[in-house]
């Protein structure tokens, strides 16, 4: 028995669509049962061994970046980057289907039916304020919210591969991006794939999001011709400039000034929260703890990819919001230069 509770897309929302229906359940129950059980070490054949660090959002948006980079130093090419959208990924999976395909992944029976059976005939109900609705029997979908729905959720889509080097596929849960490096302006290979993505997505019940996909090109060349649009789903899928990609602004020029104002603007606005605590007169210790957790996590958010190609200006204006904190904390703190070598060096470890 779970309770979904509506949590709003938008500061105003004005339909049941722009709802998430965050699901209240057993989530510690959940992490007990799977983490405590041997079968969690297993890891299925076709995953490779650093699975762990490729499945962080960094490293999906590093990902996207070597793989352009390294295919634009060649003449006469360019990418196109399709950010993939689906509709309610997780509500759509089908248990028995998902059962299969963890069994084609070699887990262990026992756990390939008891997590069939939690996901099958689960009962509902939604609470909005101090009202309850009646509950409802679901046999479809994982609950979002639970800690494992996006593990499974992961697992349902391993199958959906590229059988083209020119075309990349990555998957971090439901955000799936197709990367087409194409040279000479040979589009066949991309299109295809993408084709095959629809129908593949067709085949085991998740539902493209046409109008919400977008595509990004990246092209450097001086004579490029205007492209054609691709198409999904019979829609044509609209071309954007920039877009943020988990957390990260990525835009076809591969600069990093959206980015870096988004980090500013954030950073900024939880300033407010650490001048509020100094007037409480809260220990300075708790301060950098604060600051730690709330304010240097926004301005290291991908630090080790944006880091190195931000200018000087850029940097400056992340910079001042650190010595802002040192004023009101009343104690040095990393600088953002010595913030990034510091991950970036744990990352090459």
């Amino acid at each position: 028995m779970s309770t979904i509770i509506p949590v709003p897309k938008k500061p105003r929302p004005t339909g049941h669509n722009e709802y998430r229906p965050a699901d209240l359940c057993g989530n510690e129950v959940l992490r007990t049962s799977c983490a405590g059980t041997p079968q969690n070490n297993h890891r299925p054949p076709t995953r490779p061994p650093a699975v762990c660090l490729q499945s962080q959002p960094v490293n999906k948006v590093n990902m996207i970046l070597h793989f352009t980079l390294q295919h634009l130093d060649s003449p006469a090419t360019y990418a196109r980057i399709l950010f993939v959208d689906f509709s309610s990924a997780f509500n759509t999976i089908i248990p028995a289907l998902l059962h299969d395909k963890l069994s084609q992944l070699n887990v262990p029976d026992s756990t390939c039916r008891w997590i069939t059976d939690f996901l099958s005939d689960s009962k509902q109900c939604v609470k909005l304020g101090s009202q309850v609705s009646d509950s409802r029997s679901i046999s479809t979908g994982t609950p979002q919210g639970c800690v494992l729905s996006p593990l499974l959720f992961s697992l349902y889509t391993n199958s959906c591969t590229s059988s083209h080097p020119s075309v990349k596929i990555l998957k971090f849960a439901d955000d799936t991006t197709l990367i087409g490096l194409i040279s000479c302006g040979d589009e066949s290979d991309y299109r295809l794939e993408a084709d095959k993505l629809v129908t593949w997505c067709r085949q085991n019940n998740l539902e493209l999001n046409a109008l919400e996909t977008v595509e990004m090109v990246v092209d450097f060349r001086r004579n490029s011709a205007p492209l054609s649009p691709i198409t999904l789903c019979g829609s044509p899928v609209n071309t954007v400039e920039s877009f943020s990609f988990l957390g990260t602004i990525l835009q076809q020029d591969l600069k990093w000034d959206l980015n870096i104002c988004s980090l500013t603007r954030k950073a900024q606005q939880r300033m407010y929260f650490l001048r509020q605590l100094k007037k409480f007169n809260l220990p300075k210790t708790m301060m950098v703890h604060f600051y730690s957790a709330i304010i240097e996590s926004i301005l290291t958010s991908s630090i080790t990819t944006w880091y190195p190609a931000a200018t000087a200006k850029d940097k400056s204006r992340l910079q001042r919001n650190i010595r802002s904190a040192e004023k009101v904390i009343g104690c040095s703190l990393s600088s953002l230069e010595d913030l990034h070598t510091s991950r970036a060096l744990r990352r090459a470890r």
